[in-house]
């Protein structure tokens, strides 16, 4: 196989088709968007006088599809102007520009009679050796080319993107009967690296891997509480977190999904099965035809299994009675059972900690438990030969913490086998014997390696080397230094990793130290240092409850020492003179930038959201956000008559705002990314990305910047500054003490009261920064700011 994908074309330019289009090319592939020629012209077309000839009133469809894209949320682009790397067009006029691309993806309509009629179509265009696609969420692949031919039908297969594309994880890759099985190896590496995506590989059966089981458990869902008499509020307290599973739940998740939605995939398995107790399983119950009879199909209609209400007290979640059809205000759920989950820890406890305190919800959650765990068994071997798949495809695809085999683990092999017998339940022959020959789990780890039951033996889970997992190395006594805040781990190859491990990952005195020691080890035993860890988010900012409560105390010397010390901190980090990489993933706030900043490089993931917050709380940056951002601007400009103010003013606007990228390329935009820093789209190789530019940099003959003063526009910068935050105040768009936080951040980008043009030191700079934080913090209406975003999670403009 030769093929090699730099450009791809999309069918079908509807919300599925244009938003896989926008991660293609925010994937750096260039797309062709393509659909259907309108046969009526609207109002306006006729007014300007076009006609249904005109290319503008031809490619309307994908024209009006990528002008969506942009106002879309959530933002299906990683950034807007990636935009512009999509070419409208239309099926008639475009067809043969197929021939110049490498992968075709057809997103029409949920068809099979088009779905063949529209790849007849492609195959008239088709240059031998393109890949062609269908994001189906269920038809069959081999039905869909039977008449094609053999070269077209090696090339085909299904690739199954799950909605919205950009940010879920899973994409099922289904190869037909006579799909090349290099064309299937190549693109479930080009979509892994490429693309961001986990993928997994689904037989070609009714719903695949995730939609099959997902929606077979929501099917029981139902069931069980019609059959019981459980409210939608109940199901959902049981169905959510605390079952290791996302906060919307079971019947949030309909009404994300769209009801309507779900009916059609549930009836596809319905009227594909064989088996007549499945496909009574996959029977939408009369209420749920009842409410999309009623248009009630969840959020696009304003309500479904729940709606919003606007009242005197605001706004009101209002839950349905699926016995009087009628809604009313819902009511918080809790238990024994709910509040043990609750208390417990991890996944895993979680979910054991749910069915093992009995109660009502104790058994509601084995109920629905215990015939999907049955169900995933059964299926081994018909939806996929591999348990891991489909562990990975609930996880990626329905945001389970856990997949079924490994909730199965958790909960005890044998135990729960032997409640299920007892119970009356048909356990799969393959499970019993597996447990019958001594194993008391599908998972295993043995000196280093994880396995997984195939075929009555444990076989080897391939490993990826760019996925480098710093629990298994601190499980393997790869940690170097360590304190509750903080890991040094080896990572092999002479380098080690810096991982956050305090709550939230934020900032306290336990990083700091770490931080500090880490620079010394490095400095004497390794080739360079990188800063990642595996939390949700990267890193929240800085320690606020110990800051409010020093504060309090009025302990000012001691907040004082606190800025001061992380100041110092990322100053020792910044002069290591062995190379540093950042590689932050998601949130990325405040303190967390300001331990970015210092690295040689920065590997972004793709979803990282970065910026300075600390307005939002009543203060400024305070260990080195403010300096490093006038830093950069001034190295910027090599001409030392060029116009500083601009970018100067650029930096107010990021910091004063508060601004945060939408994604890691979004940093750009907001100032935040030098030259030598870079974006990847998969989340789960950063840290092997920047142990690699580690390396480079080490073999290149890593010589550390040389420290060079900073140019400041001064007190006439500060000036123009200070005017524009006036100008806000006085057009209400701000308040007074925003003005104040203004007005301070003003004076430390500028350089303090200087002369325009002035060279200053980086402490210089720091020493503003941190009279500047100091005496925010003394500020009664910023301290409000702190308490109340400790208390509710949001900012408070005051």
């Amino acid at each position: 196989m030769t093929t090699t994908i730099r450009s791809a074309a999309v069918i079908g330019s509807g919300v599925m088709g244009a938003t896989i289009a926008a991660h293609l090319v925010g994937s750096g592939i260039p797309t062709l968007l393509l659909d259907i020629v309108p046969t009526t012209l609207l109002p306006e077309e006729e007014k300007t006088g076009l006609s249904l000839n005109h290319p503008k009133v031809r490619n309307r469809l994908a024209t009006q599809a990528i002008a969506k894209l942009k106002k879309m949320n959530p933002a299906p682009l990683v950034s807007p102007e990636f935009a512009d790397r999509i070419t409208p067009g239309n099926i008639e006029d475009h067809l043969s520009g197929l021939s110049n691309v490498d992968w075709i993806i057809e997103v029409v309509v949920e068809r099979l009679d088009v779905k063949k009629s529209l790849l007849e179509r492609i195959e008239t265009v088709w240059k031998p050796g393109t890949i062609v696609s269908s994001n189906t969420s269920g038809i069959s692949i081999n039905e869909m080319v039977a008449d094609r031919s053999e070269a077209f039908k090696s090339h085909f297969l299904g690739t199954h993107f799950f909605n919205p594309p950009r940010y879920m994880k899973l994409l099922e890759i289904i190869p037909g009967e006579f799909t090349d099985p290099q064309i299937v190896s190549y693109m479930t590496r080009f979509c892994e690296k490429q693309l961001g995506k986990g993928v997994v590989i689904a037989k070609d059966t009714p719903n695949f891997i995730a939609n099959r089981i997902g929606t077979y458990g929501m099917m029981v869902t139902l069931r069980e509480m019609l059959d019981k008499g459980y409210t939608v509020e109940e199901v959902d307290a049981v169905t959510g977190p605390a079952l290791g599973r996302p906060k919307s739940a079971t019947f949030r998740t309909f009404d994300l999904v769209g009801i309507d939605t779900f009916i059609h995939v549930a009836q596809n398995v319905c009227d594909n099965v064989d088996d007549d107790v499945e496909r009574g399983i996959f029977e939408i119950p009369p209420v749920v035809r009842d409410m999309v009879a009623r248009g009630w199909t969840g959020e696009k209609n304003g309500q479904g299994f729940y709606k919003k209400i606007k009242s005197a007290a605001g706004k009101e979640i209002h839950a349905l009675n699926l016995q009087t059809m009628e809604y009313s205000l819902s009511k918080k759920v809790s238990s024994a059972s709910l509040e043990a989950s609750k208390q417990a820890k991890g996944a895993a406890g979680k979910i054991k900690a749910l069915i093992s305190t009995p109660d009502r919800y104790s058994e509601l959650a084995w109920n629905l438990l215990k015939p999907v765990l049955l169900y995933a068994a059964e299926k081994v071997g018909e939806i996929s030969d591999s348990i891991v798949e489909i562990d990975n495809a609930m996880k990626w695809g329905f945001n389970w913490d856990l997949g079924p085999f490994e909730i199965w683990d958790a909960i005890g092999l044998a135990r729960s086998v032997k409640r299920m017998e007892q119970e009356g339940a048909i356990v799969p022959d393959w499970v019993k014997a597996w447990i019958e020959v001594g194993h008391s789990g599908f998972y295993k780890q043995e000196e280093g390696r994880a396995f997984y039951v195939s075929r009555g033996e444990y076989k080897g889970i391939e490993s990826q080397p760019e996925i480098i997992s710093l629990d298994q190395l601190r499980q393997h006594n790869k940690v170097v230094l360590s304190n509750s805040g903080a890991n040094l781990i080896d990572i092999g190859d002479d380098v080690v990793c810096l991982q956050f491990q305090s709550p939230n990952n934020a900032i306290g005195g336990d990083i700091l130290t770490m931080i500090q020691k880490s620079v010394d080890e490095v400095r004497s035993n390794y080739r360079g240092l990188v800063i990642a860890n595996e939390g949700k988010n990267f890193c929240v900012g800085a320690n606020l409850m110990l800051l409010l409560m020093e504060i309090q105390d009025e302990e000012w010397d001691e907040v004082d020492n606190i800025i001061a010390m992380f100041q110092s901190s990322m100053m020792k980090l910044k002069g290591l003179d062995k190379p540093v990489v950042a590689a932050p993933h998601r949130m990325a706030l405040g303190g967390g930038v300001e331990a970015c900043l210092p690295a040689d490089q920065i590997v972004f993931s793709a979803e990282t959201y970065f910026g300075l917050v600390e307005a939002g709380v009543g203060l400024i940056p305070g260990g080195g956000g403010c300096k490093e951002l006038a830093r950069m601007a001034s190295e910027q400009l090599t001409n030392p008559e060029a116009d500083l103010q601009p970018l100067i003013n650029q930096a107010f606007e990021t910091i004063g705002m508060a601004k945060v990228s939408t994604s890691g390329f979004d940093a750009k935009r907001l100032g935040f990314m030098r030259a030598a820093d870079t974006v990847i789209m998969n989340q789960d190789y950063r840290i092997y990305e920047a142990k690699q530019a580690v390396l480079r940099m080490d073999k290149a003959g890593y010589v550390h910047p040389k420290t060079e003063k900073i140019r400041v526009v001064g007190d006439s910068g500060k000036a123009v500054m200070q005017l524009g935050a006036y100008s806000m105040r006085q057009g209400g768009y701000i308040s007074d003490h925003d003005q104040k936080i203004a007005n301070k951040l003003a004076h430390v980008l500028a350089g303090g009261n200087v002369p325009a043009g002035s060279y200053v030191t980086e402490q210089y700079l720091l020493d503003l920064e941190r009279e500047a934080f100091l005496s925010l913090c003394g500020e009664l209406k910023t301290q409000q700011r702190i308490q109340h975003t400790l208390t509710t999670g949001k900012p408070l403009r005051n």
